[in-house]
């Protein structure tokens, strides 16, 4: 059965918000997202993009994949084809949630796909956020905070996540990548 993000996230959206004690309008002033895109995610109205989610998760400082939690189980099995990713730049960046925010852990880890010329300019995370990247097809260039890397199959790169990055096909042949971000305390 296909995850249902659009629901998810709706409600997500509006716990953190109501925990808060926020008007939308506040809301809006914190995450920099418009009071009515505001109100369309609370009412499952829209399927948000990776930057709108990012925006929310950092006005309302909470881990990105919070936004898109599923509910837990001792054992987790995730099936691609239960994955609904978020989109960006037209389609051509994909981002898979797969393991989503654990308290404990203190990590996310995510499925990446970008289509030739694919790109996405990323939000700085929570203060001391890192992610760690491992490329596994395709040729990717990940810039942090101005200094670009260019990563070939079987490449990895770790990097402190909480200024602006960008994630880059450089090729024709799609990227296929893992994404692991981890909060430090």
């Amino acid at each position: 059965m296909e995850m249902e993000v659009t629901g998810v996230v709706a409600g997500n959206a509006k716990r953190f918000r109501e925990q808060r004690k926020l008007t939308l309008d506040a809301a809006a002033a914190l995450t920099g997202v418009s009071r009515s895109m505001l109100a369309q995610i609370e009412k499952g109205d829209v399927n948000p993009t990776v930057s709108v989610l990012w925006k929310i998760a950092n006005g309302y400082k909470v881990p990105f994949s919070s936004l898109v939690e599923r509910g837990r189980e001792p054992v987790s099995v995730v099936w691609q084809s239960d994955i609904v990713p978020l989109e960006e730049d037209g389609g051509r960046f994909r981002n898979y949630p797969v393991f989503l925010f654990d308290e404990e852990k203190l990590f996310e880890a995510y499925r990446i796909v970008i289509e030739s010329q694919g790109c996405l300019a990323a939000q700085p995370h929570l203060k001391g956020a890192e992610e760690y990247i491992t490329v596994f097809a395709g040729r990717a260039e990940i810039t942090v905070d101005e200094a670009a890397y260019q990563l070939s199959p079987g490449d990895s790169i770790r990097f402190c996540a909480d200024v602006p990055h960008t994630y880059r096909n450089l090729g024709e042949e799609r990227v296929e990548m893992s994404m692991l971000i981890y909060y430090n305390r």
